[in-house]
C-alpha cells in the first residue's frame, strides 16, 4: 500500500495536529528520510520524552469529558455514558454556549460542529453551476460564485450540527487531537497506544481505511 497519493498539504496539516496532541515539534527536514507509516510512528514515539504509564487514555478522556458535561449541564452522572447522544445532552438553541463552557473547563477546543449538510450540498451545486455559467453569461456566473463563497463563510460561522454522534466518539476524538491533555497526568504517556492513535488520526482526518495503514505502507 502506497500513501503517496495523499495531498502533501493534508499531511502537513495532520503533522500540526500530531505536534499539538503530543506536545512535540518537528524541524523542517526532520522527517525527510521517513518512508513508511511504521517509521513515522516509531519516530513520533521516540520524540515523546515522558514517563510510560500503562493505562488507557481514551478511558481517561471519557472521565474528563463526563466531568465537563456534568459541571456544565448540572445533570446526574447516570445521564452520561459512552453511548449517550450528544444531541440529547446539548440542544440546538444552547449548543454553542454549552460547548464553549465545556472547552473552558477542559482547556482546549473541541471542534465538533459543522454546517448543515443540506446547506453545504446546495452551495456546492450553486458553485458548480455558476462556474459553468461563466462561459455563457460571465456576469451571472460571477454573481453565483460570489453568493456561494459568501454562503460558505456564513455556513461555517453559523455551524450548529454535530460532526460526531456520541459521547464515546468525542472521547476518542479528544484522545486523537489532545492526547496528553486528555490524560489524567499529562506528564505521562502510554507508549503502547501511540501507533493506534496515529493510525486513528490518519484514518479519520485523511479518510484512509485503517487496514491500509500498515507499518509497511509507503509515503513515496
Amino acid at each position: 500500500m502506497k500513501l503517496k497519493n495523499i495531498d502533501p498539504e493534508d499531511i502537513i496539516d495532520l503533522l500540526s495536529i500530531i505536534e499539538e496532541s503530543f506536545k512535540i515539534k518537528f524541524s523542517q527536514d526532520e522527517l525527510l528520510y521517513i518512508s513508511t507509516f511504521g517509521e513515522l510512528c516509531d519516530h513520533i514515539k521516540k520524540k515523546i520524552k515522558l514517563d510510560h504509564s500503562n493505562d488507557c487514555t481514551t478511558q481517561q478522556a471519557f472521565y474528563k469529558l463526563r466531568s465537563a458535561l456534568l459541571t456544565t449541564l448540572n445533570i446526574p452522572r447516570s445521564d452520561v455514558t459512552t453511548n449517550t447522544l450528544l444531541s440529547d445532552l446539548l440542544p440546538t438553541d444552547s449548543r454553542k454556549t454549552h460547548i464553549r463552557e465545556m472547552e473552558a473547563y477542559l482547556g482546549f477546543k473541541l471542534f465538533i460542529l459543522r454546517p448543515s449538510h443540506f446547506v453545504m450540498t446546495a452551495l456546492m451545486a450553486l458553485l458548480f453551476f455558476s462556474t459553468i455559467c461563466l462561459f455563457i453569461n460571465w456576469q451571472l456566473g460571477l454573481l453565483g460564485i460570489g453568493i456561494s463563497i459568501g454562503g460558505y463563510w456564513l455556513a461555517y460561522k453559523t455551524e450548529n450540527e454535530f460532526a460526531l454522534e456520541t459521547v464515546g466518539e468525542l472521547a476518542q476524538k479528544m484522545t486523537r487531537d489532545h492526547y496528553l491533555n486528555a490524560r489524567r497526568d499529562p506528564n505521562t504517556f502510554n507508549k503502547n497506544e501511540i501507533e493506534k492513535v496515529i493510525t486513528d488520526l490518519f484514518s479519520f482526518d485523511l479518510d484512509i481505511e485503517k487496514s491500509n495503514l500498515t507499518r509497511e505502507a509507503k509515503f513515496s
